[in-house]
Order: structure tokens, then C-alpha cells, then sequence
């Protein structure tokens, strides 16, 4: 695209980092894709639904993914992290470590490594809701649609995914990589990581099991969950006839999160209609300070609120067990009625809000108070987009990921103007 022939760098390969590649390499950047997990597609992929539309993100995904695997522009680097960013706008060199993942592209995802494995560990897929096998596919839709295996999980020794692999794409033998590169622009995509609920004391999470997060409802929810779609209490995999959620947990309290994360309302009206197409008889309340849906999300609030859900305006205080039937009750504000409440539930679902995920990022981006990252007014070849500059839903996302896209191909090209 350039006579210096320098390419872009994107940090994180969710839906603000797969936009901001495919619009740079579509317009005729080259692009390199760096994510730290093994997969593309962010917290998207771990979503059940999209508000207010309520459909599923495989198919947006889908088409990504596809766009991705058919541009040569880009290449995508999974399992990797950036190490060091020097140089100036239009001549930056990045050394990017890349793990080993010990599955060649020749694997055909038949999955026989996993049936001869002996280990376990975590799905951090489904929020450490099960577990898989230490030779994994990190979910139905990954792309690289490639095994994985956690070497770190594995017996000392073990080598039965190799031997059971009859296409010998495993290699355990691979090595971490530093890689070089020279890059004319950088977008930073890392997104978000939820608040740690466990820093509410007094909401439960982490104390009694059927206190979960936003997030988690999304996998329970999810088809492709540990659950199967089915939502069910954690303790003792029954259907919950009563389910409480609480807003802004942890947000909006100068404690934990000052901030308000704009997108928890929405989310938590649209998990609410997931309870509701699941249990149409389940009592479902809403804890809220403020409900905040503008613009064409007014529509969708008044469409969820109209499937029989309560909402009541005050913030959740507490949330303890009763001690002889086991039900949680939740200690709240009901601010329009004058008065404190206690409400019982089956299952309580916590709001908790948006972290901007900037582990391992150079000190070159510019953060705010609130540690999301900042595209300061003049400044050239560093850029931020999605949430890790500001929450935002899913199709924001989008449009701040063609912008930075844009920032960054007209960086590239003054830079081969200028030679």
C-alpha cells in the first residue's frame, strides 16, 4: 500500500480490533494482528445475545472471521502479547512475543487429542464454569480453528495428544518467538475486563454460589454454554423460579468503579428476557439507580418492561442467605415507596461494570483518570478504540474501530509520502 512498504499493528483482536485490521487491510494497509488469547473475537464470542436486536454474534463473527481468513493483509498472531513499541509516528518497531500453541495448521479439529488426554484445567472460555481437557478447542466458532494444548495442565512427560494425533499437527516441541516488526501506526483494541466482584463484601459473590456475575449469565444462557443454554442455579443445577439482578454493582460508588459503564442497563434487561423465555412464570426484579437506555435503547426498555419484570428504583444494600430455607434475600431501597425491602431469590445476578483492559500496553498510550486509554487532540500514530477507551456496546465498537482505522492508514500514508 506504501512505498516503505510498513504495515499497522492492532493490539487485540476483539470486535474493535477485527474492525480496525479489516478496514485498514480492505483500504490497502498491510496489518498485523496481535491477541493475547487463542482466539479472535473478544467477549463477543462468549456473548449468548446482542441487545436490543437479540440475536446471536456467530453470524456477525462468522462474516469477520471469514474477511480475516480470506485478506492476505493481515496476518494474525494468536497466543501473543506485545513486548516493546519504539520509534516515532510512521516508524515504530514492535517486538511481539508469541507463545507456542503445540498444534500445527495441519490439525483437522477431529479432536482425538482430547479423548486420549489425562489432564484437566479451567475453561476460561465459560468463566471457569467446567472444565476441559489440557488438549482443548477453545469453543465451537474458534478461529484459528485450531486445538490448543496448555502445556502448563499437562503431566510432566505426557505426550498421549501427540500419539494420538494420526495427522501429526502436534508438536510439543515448539518454542515462544519474539517477532519484529516495522510498523508505520498502532491501534490499541484490548478491550474490557468485568469489575471483580469479589471486592463487594457485602453482595455475596464469591460466598454463596447462586450470586453470579453479568458475564456468566451470558454463558449460561449461551447454547454453546456449559449448561447447554440452560439456566440454572450453580449449587445445585435447579431452574430458578425467582431471579434478582442488581445495577451498577460496584459502579457509580467512589469504592470501587466512580464511573457509569453505560452499557449494564441494557445488558441486564436483555438477560432479563432470557429468564423470561426460559421460565415464562419466574418472578424477575430489577435493582437500579438509574435506568439508563438513550436513544433507540428506550424502545427496547419499554419492550422488556412490558414482559412482566419489576423495577425498582434503589440500590441494593446487601445480599445474605436465609438460614433455613437457603434462598438469598436481597436488602435494597425501594426509593419510590420510602421504604427498605427484602427480596428473596433463586438466583442473583450481578451488574458489574467495565474495566478497560490495558495489562501490558506501553506507557506510550495516554490514559485518563479512570485508566481508559485516550486519543489526545493532535497526536499522531497511537490509537485507542472500543472499550478500552470508553464503554460502549457492541455496534460503538464497531464505528470507533473503522475510526481508528482510518487515523492509523492516514498515519501510514504521510509517512510514505514523506519517505
Amino acid at each position: 500500500m506504501a512505498e516503505n512498504g510498513k504495515r499497522i499493528l492492532v493490539i487485540g483482536g476483539g470486535m474493535a480490533g477485527m474492525t480496525a485490521a479489516l478496514e485498514a487491510a480492505e483500504a490497502g494497509a498491510g496489518v498485523v494482528l496481535v491477541e493475547k488469547e487463542a482466539y479472535l473475537g473478544g467477549r463477543v464470542a462468549r456473548m449468548n445475545q446482542y441487545f436490543p436486536k437479540l440475536c446471536p454474534p456467530t453470524c456477525g463473527l462468522e462474516i469477520n472471521f471469514r474477511r480475516i481468513k480470506n485478506n492476505p493483509r493481515i496476518e494474525v498472531l494468536t497466543q501473543a502479547s506485545v513486548e516493546k513499541i519504539s520509534g516515532r509516528p510512521g516508524a515504530y518497531e514492535v517486538a511481539v512475543k508469541v507463545e507456542p500453541r503445540y498444534v500445527t495448521p495441519a490439525c483437522t479439529l477431529c479432536g482425538e487429542c482430547a479423548k486420549a488426554c489425562p489432564a484437566e484445567r479451567p475453561d476460561e472460555f465459560n468463566y471457569g464454569l467446567g472444565k476441559t481437557k489440557a488438549a482443548y478447542l477453545p469453543h465451537a466458532m474458534a478461529f484459528p480453528a485450531l486445538y490448543v494444548i496448555d502445556r502448563k495442565a499437562c503431566p510432566e512427560g505426557c505426550t498421549a495428544c501427540r500419539d494420538a494425533c494420526s495427522y501429526r499437527a502436534i508438536d510439543l516441541t515448539q518454542q515462544p518467538e519474539t517477532k519484529t516488526f516495522q510498523v508505520a501506526a498502532v491501534v490499541a483494541a484490548t478491550g474490557w475486563c468485568p469489575y471483580e466482584a469479589g471486592r463487594l463484601d457485602l453482595l455475596g459473590y464469591g460466598r454463596y454460589p447462586d450470586v453470579i456475575t453479568n458475564v456468566v449469565m451470558e454463558r449460561l444462557a449461551s447454547p454453546n454454554g456449559p449448561t447447554g443454554g440452560k439456566i440454572l442455579r450453580p449449587s445445585d443445577g435447579k431452574e430458578p423460579k425467582s431471579v434478582v439482578f442488581v445495577q451498577c454493582a460496584g459502579s457509580r460508588d467512589e469504592n470501587h468503579l466512580p464511573y457509569c459503564s453505560g452499557v449494564c442497563c441494557a445488558a441486564s434487561l436483555k438477560q432479563a428476557t432470557y429468564v423470561r423465555a426460559a421460565y415464562p412464570d419466574a418472578e424477575i426484579t430489577i435493582f437500579y439507580i438509574d435506568i439508563r437506555t438513550p436513544g433507540r435503547l428506550e424502545d427496547f426498555y419499554n419492550k422488556v418492561a412490558g414482559q412482566g419484570i419489576r423495577l425498582v428504583k434503589g440500590k441494593a444494600a446487601k445480599v445474605e442467605q436465609d438460614g433455613g430455607t437457603g434462598a438469598l434475600l436481597v436488602i435494597a431501597e425501594d426509593v419510590m415507596a420510602g421504604r427498605k425491602i427484602t427480596q428473596r431469590a433463586d438466583l442473583v445476578v450481578l451488574a458489574t461494570g467495565i474495566v478497560p483492559n490495558t495489562e501490558g500496553l506501553p506507557a506510550d498510550f495516554v490514559r485518563d483518570e479512570f485508566g481508559f486509554l485516550m486519543n489526545p487532540p493532535g497526536r499522531t500514530g497511537v490509537y485507542a478504540a472500543g472499550c478500552v477507551r470508553r464503554p460502549e456496546e457492541v455496534s460503538a465498537t464497531v464505528q470507533d474501530g473503522t475510526a481508528a482505522a482510518l487515523k492509523a492508514f492516514q498515519c501510514a500514508v504521510r509517512s510514505a509520502s514523506h519517505g
